[in-house]
Formats: C-alpha cells, structure tokens, sequence
C-alpha cells in the first residue's frame, strides 16, 4: 500500500479523533492536513501507520485544544461544538461508545477535562487504544496515563448523558416534535418535553440568540409555539437530520442557505435539552449560510403586519 492510500485508509479515525478532541469540524481538518504533512515529510516509514499518525493528529490537536480554551474563555455566550452530520469512522465494535462520544452532550462533558484527560479518555474508552500508544500520544508514561484516566472517568461518569436505546423511538419523537413546531402547537408540544426541559442557544454575539437558556416545558413551549411557525411563514425550512447521532434539523432560508441547527437529547421518552446553534462560524461546513439577522427582521416584520 503506498503511503497516500495508507494514510487515505486512516483519515475517517483520525479526524474522528481530532473531532472529540477539539469539538470543531474545521479545526479537526486541518489537524489532520497537518498530520499528513508531518506524515508526508518523514524520512522514515514507521512500522506502525496507525500509530504514528494517531499520535501525531492527538498531539496536534492537544496544542490546538490549549489554545482554543482560552478563546472559549471569551466566547460570547454558550458554547457549543460545531455540528457534525455524521461520523466518518466506524467500528462495528465500538459502535456505542462512538455514538455517545459524539453527543453534544458528551462533547460538552469532555470539556470539563485536561487536554491530557480528554486525549488519555476519549483514546482509551473510545477507541481502544493500548496503553503504550497512548503513552507516546501524550507524552506521559503509561503509569501516568492510568491516573489521567482514573480521574476522567470520575468527570465523566457524574455527568455521562444516558439517551434511549431505540434510535427507532428516537426517530419518531422527534418528528411528532418538529411537525407541532410547525404547526404552533404548544400544547402538543408541551406534550413531548420533560417538565425540566432546558434550550439553550450558540450564536457567540454573531447572530440572534438566547439572552439565557429557557427552562421548564411550559416555557420552552411556548416560545417555540410562538416563534417557529413564523419562521415558516417566511419560507424557512426545517430538514430533519441527525445532528451528533441524536435527532435534529437543519432549517433553512428560502435559497436553501443554513440558518441553524437544532439539536435534541431524549430520555425517558420525553425531550430533556434543546440546542440550538446559529453562530455562522460553526456552520459553514454545512453549505452557504444564511443571514440570520436579515431573517429576524424579516420575521418580526411579518409578525407586526
């Protein structure tokens, strides 16, 4: 196998690593373009491709995620991940633990964690890597690493989302949820949220938003009732889609420009947190991207008239 095709065979893990790593869609392809031309430059063959570039793209983005704290530090705001559509990697047996990694939920969990926690965690738990490969991916002894995994385990195991089983019941929910958004049906609406229910929205002082997250269903369902038929009215379309590997929906303007995503977590048969992201940096991925102010101003004229 030459080296391209090598390293071809690889991209869909090592992005899915940088991804988790860094929760950023745009910053993970360029980690692993610079893994490539690290790759690409060595004057040796490693014995191991797998390794090698495993290490190269966590230790990458490990500098990357350093940096990339402090400006979230500043972020106008919540922060939320850049929306994934779906996972490139896939691992028949490790397939649970590759979905709930991906959440935004679990995303946002990670961040709650050391850049080494986060890398030891989501190397070891996630993808199965051994112990003396981790050890070179972080620079730690393997001693070390044990401890790093110890103590991020602790994290993540007091917050771990835990979402329905039945992708099929999953499914079905959320579309009995974005047809009564549709609609304005509060009620109906009402209907599918837990009586905690959270929405919470991304749009880092670049778009529309959330002053503070709206809590409880009668709340959230209101607001929802009252602002999301309108959108309709002005030709804004909802296109469900997994965001994550949970439930959501791309809405977008009458060009089929991307105005935001939404964002579902399921539990217990009832919808328990809303996320919705509208900051255009995050979604220019996703195709051309809508402006989102022009759009409020068209909404709320149309609600006026």
């Amino acid at each position: 196998m030459s080296e391209v095709d090598e390293f071809e065979e690889l991209r869909p893990l090592l992005f899915s690593i940088a991804y988790r790593l860094l929760g950023s869609v745009s910053e993970a392809e360029d980690a692993v373009q610079e893994t490539w031309l690290r790759f690409d430059g060595s004057a040796t063959r490693p014995t191991s491709a797998k390794a090698f570039l495993s290490t190269v793209v966590t230790r990458i983005s490990i500098d990357v995620l350093r940096s990339a704290r402090v400006r979230r530090e500043a972020y106008v705001g919540p922060w939320f991940p850049e929306p994934l559509l779906s996972d490139p990697y896939q691992d028949p047996e490790r397939s649970v633990e590759l979905a709930d990694s991906v959440s935004m939920a679990a995303l946002l969990l990670l961040e709650r964690l050391s850049p080494p926690e986060r890398a030891v965690f989501l190397m070891r738990e996630v993808f199965a890597f051994e112990y003396d490969e981790i050890a070179a991916a972080v620079g730690r002894s393997e001693a070390a690493c044990r401890q790093l995994l110890v103590r991020a385990r602790r994290h993540m195991e007091a917050g771990r989302p835990r979402f329905a089983a039945d992708r099929q019941e999953r499914q079905e929910l959320a579309t009995r949820f974005f047809d009564a958004l549709k609609d304005g049906d509060v009620g109906g609406l009402r209907e599918l949220l837990a009586a905690d229910v959270r929405m919470v929205g991304d749009g880092g002082g670049k778009a529309p938003q959330l002053a503070k997250p709206v809590m409880g269903a009668s709340n959230v369902s209101r607001l929802l009732g009252t602002v999301f038929p309108w959108l309709i009215r002005i030709d804004v379309t909802c296109e469900q889609h997994e965001i994550n590997g949970q439930p959501g929906a791309i809405y977008r303007d009458r060009d089929g420009k991307v105005l935001h995503i939404v964002a579902l977590d399921i539990l217990d048969g009832r919808i328990q947190t809303i996320r919705t992201v509208i900051n255009p940096d995050k979604l220019g991925h996703l195709g051309p991207v809508a402006d989102a102010w022009a759009i409020d101003r068209e909404m709320r004229r149309a609600r006026r008239g």
